[in-house]
């Protein structure tokens, strides 16, 4: 199973919490579509150890603000130049670009699940984060496409925001699954480089919060989220059984997929590729007829650590009898003192098909995944 991702590199403003690759000038826009379709056309024999597209992902950036003229081209020249069987296509909405009437137009080109960018329903904290929407939009935005019969709806919501209690992210949750979108994205605020926080982080303008506070707010998550009837299906992601979201899946289930555009990753079993992260020399070069990409060839080891990292976030956890049949490895055997280790302080589950982690083992998932990396094949 294969999918393919498409970035759409344009926001409406900064969130001062973002790095991932976008421009607020949108005067490329119609240059950028042009350049993506060239692209589609020219990785159509890229993904030769499993062709077949199951699902297509509109990622940003802010994939609503491109014209559905525009997403219906891109689709058609997937369908033209790709086989085909699609389970899942997905498109990242935010809440001030969601009308009735692009609802309709998104379902008419074959869009079945939407991401929606809600992050808080508190005014200060989208103001502070920077959102281009306000919390009464963000209500609204769920509605409009509940209304509009998208019934695979997933939000995304940001825990960790500093502040003397708690009331705000309970206050969050307490309205989005009031909502019960089906599937609900959430992540800790991060300081990453070069954003606005992190620069106010350094200049002491703000200060981020503590481990314990925000452990205390993904144990809430959990709990809430589980009374409310979803599952926990991979660290960050919590659904109603069957609405999971099957692109993202894939990618903890280690399969192929297909990045396109600027600053977009490849991954086809063997090795990575990405394209520059600029959108004007993204343009140019592809207008040149130069689709060089920045490859990395994986060692057999990398790809197995990898989907050890992965696959443990998830609820079906770490496939062992894969790892055996694909690299040889009897992970059990190979790392028995750790598992036994980490089995006797409750952190993992372990069967004859599948090594799991237990809901006290997901506050360590890396740090766990990592000790039982392989160090070589």
């Amino acid at each position: 199973m294969s999918g393919i991702y498409i970035h759409i590199p344009f926001c409406k403003q900064a969130c001062h919490y973002c790095d991932f690759h976008f421009s607020t000038n949108h005067r490329t826009m119609e240059a950028m579509t042009e350049a993506l379709i060239a692209e589609i056309v020219h990785r159509k024999d890229a993904l030769q150890k499993d062709p077949l597209i199951r699902t297509i992902y509109f990622g940003g950036g802010t994939p609503s603000l491109l014209s559905t003229k525009a997403i219906e081209r891109i689709l058609n020249t997937i369908h033209q130049h790709y086989p085909v069987s699609l389970e899942e296509c997905t498109l990242e909405a935010n809440p001030d670009d969601i009308t009735l009437d692009k609802l309709q137009e998104f379902k008419s080109l074959g869009i079945d699940r939407l991401s929606i960018g809600i992050q808080s329903f508190q005014e200060h904290v989208l103001k502070f984060y920077n959102r281009a929407h306000s919390a009464q939009e963000s209500l609204l935005a769920v509605k409009k496409s509940q209304d509009a019969g998208f019934e695979k709806l997933s939000i995304d919501l940001m825990y960790g925001f500093p502040h003397s209690d708690h009331n705000i992210w309970h206050q969050d949750l307490a309205s989005a699954l009031e909502i019960n979108p089906g599937h609900i994205s959430s992540y800790c605020l991060t300081i990453e480089p070069k954003t606005a926080l992190a620069k106010w982080t350094q200049t002491g303008k703000f200060e981020e919060a503590e481990e314990g506070f925000v452990q205390e707010q993904m144990q809430h998550l959990i709990e809430a989220t589980e009374k409310a009837g979803y599952e926990q299906y991979e660290i960050s992601n919590f659904a109603i059984p069957g609405k999971e979201a099957i692109h993202n899946s894939n990618y903890w289930r280690g399969h192929s997929y297909l990045g396109i555009g600027p600053s977009a990753h490849s991954f086809d079993g063997n090795k990575r590729w990405s394209t520059v992260s600029n959108n004007n020399k993204y343009i140019r070069s592809i207008q040149a007829g130069d689709f060089s990409v920045q490859e990395e060839n994986l060692e057999p080891v990398d790809i197995l650590n990898e989907y050890v990292l992965t696959s443990l976030r998830t609820s079906w956890g770490t496939d062992l009898q894969k790892i055996q049949s694909e690299f040889g490895i009897h992970l059990v055997e190979e790392k028995k003192s750790l598992i036994a280790q980490l089995q006797g302080e409750g952190m993992i589950f372990v069967d004859s098909e599948h090594l799991r982690l237990s809901k006290k083992g997901k506050f360590l998932a890396d740090s766990i995944a990592s000790a039982l990396f392989i160090d070589y094949l």
